[in-house]
């Protein structure tokens, strides 16, 4: 009997334990005015910010302002983000789903993409590359049913989820596999990559974004460089503050969608972990200062290692700030579509800088980021020839619309605001009593 109420007792103790670790999520409309306002109560434990990051843009939320600090145990973040259009979210079922997510985070990780084969690929990129590594997958009976691919500084990275065409399912076959492989690391190779080009097969348990991230950081693209100066470009710079054990990092940078998980998904991965940060957006660009250490406690050490977080987090910040003409494909779905859009995109002489590539029910919807040969913007005549040979209505010209909205906060009278506000005020005392603001009024 005794061993019965111990057995209890531990059950009991364990759910507790759960609750206690469980992040609590609050969500308010009333305290902001142009702005939802998602605050996430959590106990300490790696990766929480990252993963309550990728659970907002997951959803297709812009963050416009966020509030992040640890102390001890324990977490407090607080985030104000609209729809990509810039409104604050008024539908109850977004709202119960970034709450239910937000709650569940400890089991969002990624998991397989079951009954699809995942490639990965990297190397050097080129005007066609795309269509030469898609027309050998057309060749060899392999249905892209989804894919990304971002381009830096003359590399390229791409994840590629495959089905066997005649089947239908995922490709199990090693012969076939290892020949897939092989003829696209010839194709990526061209005349010069010999050694870093890579081919290989994944089990994508990992986010397909940060894969990107992962997969062209281990490609050293921040170390390149492309000749081109992109216009408006990211200023990072690290400093440390020895007497409280961080280094602060600022950036400086144009806004636009996913900006912050971009820049905390590479501290993550570079083994950086945030105590505090201050995320604002304006009409200006965006300010975002994180106050960092090693995973051992540490701050930065050298100035070798400061150049090399201002590189890398420049590379991040860039990969997915695509200049070019945005084209959006639509079009029934049917095996080498891709390789015939591709081909006319090469014998026009686009260059994909950047490509979302998706399959719903029956219908490719694609979107391509382009420029011309050498980076440049493309003539309007030349898109037009090129959507007259596709279809006019099936590939229209997007232009990139990032939100700049300048968020407006006005306190509430209601008791919720009034709850909020008292928690933005502890928020500000906690750094300030750690040294890092100069007031919290």
């Amino acid at each position: 009997m005794m061993q019965m109420d111990r057995r209890q007792c531990l059950d009991e103790y364990e759910k507790l334990l759960i609750r206690m670790n469980t992040p609590r999520v609050l969500t308010d409309n009333a305290s902001c005015l142009n702005a939802t306002r998602v605050m996430i109560d959590s106990a300490r434990k790696d990766e929480i910010l990252l993963e309550a990051v990728q659970v907002l843009t997951d959803l297709n939320l812009s963050i416009k302002k966020g509030y992040v600090s640890s102390d001890g145990r324990w977490n407090m973040d607080v985030f104000h983000v609209t729809d990509l259009d810039g409104n604050k979210l008024t539908d109850d079922n977004i709202i119960t789903c970034i709450e239910q997510s937000l709650e569940t985070i400890h089991n969002t990780r990624s998991k397989p993409i079951d009954g699809m084969t995942a490639l990965e690929l990297t190397g050097s990129d080129r005007v066609g590359l795309l269509s030469e590594i898609f027309a050998v997958l057309s060749d060899l009976k392999c249905d892209i049913v989804e894919s990304k691919v971002w381009t830096h500084n003359g590399r390229i990275a791409s994840l590629i989820y495959l089905k066997d065409t005649d089947s239908g399912y995922q490709i199990e076959d090693s012969n076939k596999i290892n020949t897939i492989k092989a003829r696209l690391r010839n194709v990526l190779k061209g005349d010069n990559d010999i050694r870093s080009a890579k081919t290989s097969v994944s089990m994508a348990v990992t986010h397909t974004e940060r894969r990107l991230h992962q997969m062209m950081f281990a490609d050293r693209d921040y170390a390149r460089s492309s000749g081109l100066k992109m216009e408006d470009s990211p200023l990072v710079s690290v400093q440390n503050c020895l007497d409280k054990g961080y280094s602060v990092l600022n950036i400086q940078s144009k806004d636009r969608p996913k900006l912050l998980f971009d820049v905390v998904c590479t501290l993550t991965d570079m083994q950086y972990v945030v105590f505090h940060a201050t995320i604002n957006t304006t009409k200006i660009g965006a300010h975002l200062e994180f106050f960092i250490k090693h995973m051992d406690g540490t701050p930065i050490s050298s100035e070798a290692e400061k150049e090399r977080v201002i590189l890398c987090l420049s590379a991040a910040i860039e990969r997915r700030a695509s200049e070019g003409v945005r084209l959006e494909l639509r079009k029934a779905d049917k095996p080498g579509l891709l390789a015939e859009v591709m081909r006319i995109f090469r014998e026009n002489a686009l260059n994909i800088i950047r490509a979302e590539i998706s399959t719903k029910m029956g219908t490719a919807v694609n979107m391509f980021y382009v420029t011309d040969a050498i980076g440049n913007r493309v003539d309007s005549k030349v898109i037009d020839s090129v959507r007259q040979r596709i279809g006019m209505v099936n590939l229209k010209v997007k232009e990139p619309s990032l939100q700049k909205i300048e968020i407006q906060e006005q306190s509430s009278s209601s008791v919720g605001g009034a709850v909020l506000v008292s928690l933005g005020s502890l928020l500000r005392r906690n750094l300030y009593n750690l040294g890092l603001i100069k007031s919290y009024s």
